[in-house]
């Protein structure tokens, strides 16, 4: 029904009027021409809470669950009040506080209307009631929804529940401290889907169950769990989803120490992966994963390569894991004693944008690198642990260079004696004498120095470097030759008697 004032005139009647006065009034001004106009539609009633309009409450019975199209479902807090028009719509007003908006969404999903439009509005309150709790932290909650909409799953197609099972699955894994709530529900809703043979979606929430697992340090579970899974995904050929599962599994392995099943597995995800269109930050995680596993095996300069690409992907989705990969990055220059190139690739512009403490750790152990510092190192483990030893890949491959640096300092003290006490050097290189001790005896039978410890008197005795004797490497070579030439007499007698 038009809106008209107490004379009748319609609103478009009443801007007309309105137009042509200002014409009459000033023919300069451009209100003629090919120009589109404009005409604003009046504006609509608002109610300003729920229940104390006399209609809304008159109405209430109503079970029609329709929202307008123009009603903004995005923001955060919101009413829903049923207001009785020809377009039976529902008008969304503000909301006090989130409880108050939650319990008014819990509502609308209660209601037991099943047309389109109803299911339609009910798949964005599930959006927004999602966030809600999440916001508020109340990850039980959450589990309790996915309980709830059961029913509402076999209203919907089979792709929308996947996608609203995920996004909660996802908004509970936001919450801290919920990873033993995550794999009881990851569990629960597997149980779910093999009673509802939901095969697509089962199949993805394991993976996330065997990745939760992982996290939990479950291995062995999480093992099981893929086995079954790949050989599943494998005869369907579903291509990104076993991208994902080769992934995760060498992961695993990797966890597990296995490097020859980490290296095969991240190849069959690497040869999925080329058959199909990977999304960006799957490849990067796969490089990540690549870079990580030639550092296991002391290839750094491919490992830093490897890294790079990492980076380079994750920087352009503003993937938090970017900061990770450029400080894989910066332990490869390091391991490469290339620790002078550290600085540089900080104070870049790709590497300014992540300065914060991971960068100011691997740019300590960088300093005391270029400065075969011992102490200046255990500075830096100390000042930055849970950048470095809480960090089980750089853990690694710093308690290697720490070997090293070890090496090098005590090498370079005992350089100008040829009998030295050992607590004289636990002194210069201020360590305690059992651990210098200890490492003495090692590199003496690594062969890296020629000597011997005497306990007895607390000394150490530094040989000169054996001279080696060339008659062994001569009499060896004589061998060698005399061989080839009996050879050759047989092969020559050979061909005489034939």
């Amino acid at each position: 029904n038009e809106v008209k004032d107490e004379a009748g005139n319609t609103y478009e009647e009443l801007l007309d009027r309105v137009f042509n006065i200002l014409r009459d009034r000033d023919n300069n001004l451009e209100l003629s021409g090919d120009r589109r106009r404009i005409v604003l539609r009046p504006p609509q009633p608002l109610l300003e809470t729920l229940g104390l309009h006399k209609s809304a409450s008159r109405c209430a019975s109503s079970p029609t669950l329709l929202l307008s199209s123009s009603v903004n479902l995005l923001h955060p807090f919101f009413k829903l009040v049923q207001f009785p028009r020809s377009t039976g719509t529902w008008i969304a007003l503000e909301a006090k506080a989130p409880s108050e908006a939650i319990s008014i969404l819990y509502r609308i999903l209660e209601n037991p209307s099943s047309s389109s439009e109803a299911l339609r509005i009910k798949e964005q309150a599930i959006t927004n009631l999602t966030d809600l709790l999440r916001q508020e932290n109340r990850a039980e909650d959450l589990r309790n929804l996915l309980t709830q909409l059961r029913p509402f799953f076999n209203l919907i197609p089979k792709a929308k529940t996947a996608k609203i099972v995920r996004s909660i699955i996802d908004a509970v894994a936001k919450v801290p401290g919920t990873s033993d709530l995550q794999i009881s529900l990851c569990k629960e809703m597997v149980q779910w889907t093999r009673a509802e043979k939901r095969t697509f979606l089962r199949q993805r929430v394991e993976a996330r169950l065997a990745s939760l697992l992982m996290e939990s340090k479950e291995y062995s579970e999480a093992l099981s769990l893929l086995s079954g899974l790949i050989k599943e995904v494998r005869r369907l050929d579903d291509k990104l989803l076993l991208v994902d599962i080769d992934l995760l599994e060498s992961k695993l392995h990797f966890s597990l120490r296995n490097l020859p099943k980490a290296k095969a597995s991240l190849t069959a995800a690497r040869t999925a992966a080329n058959s199909i269109y990977v999304p960006p930050a799957q490849q990067g995680t796969i490089d990540l994963q690549s870079g990580i596993l030639h550092a296991e095996e002391k290839d750094y300069k491919t490992a830093y390569s490897y890294f790079f690409e990492a980076f380079e992907a994750f920087n352009a989705l503003e993937d938090p894991r970017a900061v990770f990969s450029l400080k894989y990055m910066l332990l490869c220059k390091i391991m490469v004693s290339q620790a002078d190139d550290v600085a540089g690739i900080i104070s870049s512009k790709a590497g300014l944008q992540y300065v914060g403490p991971e960068l100011d750790a691997m740019k300590a152990v960088a300093d005391a690198h270029s400065k075969r510092s011992l102490k200046l190192f255990e500075t830096a483990l100390r000042d930055f642990k849970a950048q470095l030893e809480e960090d089980p890949i750089v853990h690694r491959h710093l308690s290697s260079l720490y070997d090293t640096l070890l090496e090098q300092n005590l090498c370079r003290l005992i350089e100008p004696f040829s009998r030295v006490e050992i607590a004289h050097i636990a002194e210069l290189i201020e360590l305690p004498i059992d651990h210098v001790e200890k490492k003495l005896s090692q590199m003496i039978l690594d062969k890296k120095f020629a000597g011997t410890l005497d306990q007895g008197a607390g000394c150490l005795i530094i040989f000169d470097d054996p001279k080696t004797d060339a008659i062994y490497p001569a009499t060896l070579e004589t061998i060698s030759n005399i061989g080839k030439v009996v050879d050759s007499l047989y092969v020559r007698s050979a061909k005489i008697m034939a």
